[in-house]
């Protein structure tokens, strides 16, 4: 098929009656895009639409016929009045619809389009089928992980015991110097305690010997006097 516009056209304008029918075709709505897995499918009669463009947008009805000559469609309510007042079915191309619900009356019809539900059911379950296989893989990566995290916290307990078996003998003898140290200071300042003390009692007996000679002076000069 050429990219040419013209070409196109004139492959469409020129197309036979049994192409032409395929080629009277609407997207389907979302639900039904799921559903069985197409995206557009050719109009039937009977077939619900909801107009997407043109002046009835948003009008929803059945589609009343299928012009494969002229290749459209009329749906039952979408009319338009002529001049003596009277209403006529209005043309629509199928481009302007979406398809709401599927006439699947036909067997044909509802074999052909149920073989998308069946590839998209097939999809699905080999999605499935990988994403168990994916989680299943990531448990036994995670097993593996959990045991060398356990391993290497065993490793590291070890090590730890190690050290403070190390570390205890000197934080002991560190211990016992501070506590000497200690001590030691401690004897200095009763020392010190003690010689203040001596020294003070020291000076009171001569400060009192003192006050004797001179109250001893002074009865002497008393007498002496008399």
């Amino acid at each position: 098929m050429s990219i040419q516009p013209r070409k196109q056209r004139k492959m469409r304008y020129n197309a036979p009656i049994h192409r032409r029918r395929k080629m009277i075709a609407s997207h389907l709505a979302e639900d039904l895009m799921l559903k069985y897995n197409k995206r557009s499918v050719p109009v039937k009669k009977g077939d619900t639409i909801k107009i997407i463009r043109g002046g009835l947008k948003g009008h929803i009805g059945k589609v009343a016929s299928v012009d494969t000559r002229k290749m459209k469609i009329t749906v039952e309510g979408a009319t338009v009045a002529k001049a003596d007042k009277s209403q006529v079915a209005r043309p629509i191309d199928p481009s302007n619809v979406i398809i709401t619900h599927l006439d699947l009356s036909d067997p044909w019809r509802s074999k052909k389009i149920g073989e998308g539900k069946i590839k998209r059911k097939r999809k699905i379950k080999e999605k499935k089928e990988e994403i168990k296989k994916e989680k299943a893989e990531k448990g036994v990566e995670e097993k593996k992980g959990v045991k060398k995290e356990e391993k290497s916290e065993e490793l590291k307990e070890k090590a730890e015991e190690k050290a403070e078996k190390e570390i205890e003998p000197e934080s002991e003898i560190k211990e016992s110097k501070k506590t000497e140290s200690k001590k030691e200071v401690e004897e200095k300042s009763e020392m010190k305690d003690l010689k203040k003390t001596e020294t003070k009692m020291e000076e009171k007996r001569e400060k009192e010997k003192k006050m004797g000679e001179e109250k001893m002076e002074s009865n002497e000069k008393l007498e002496v006097k008399k």
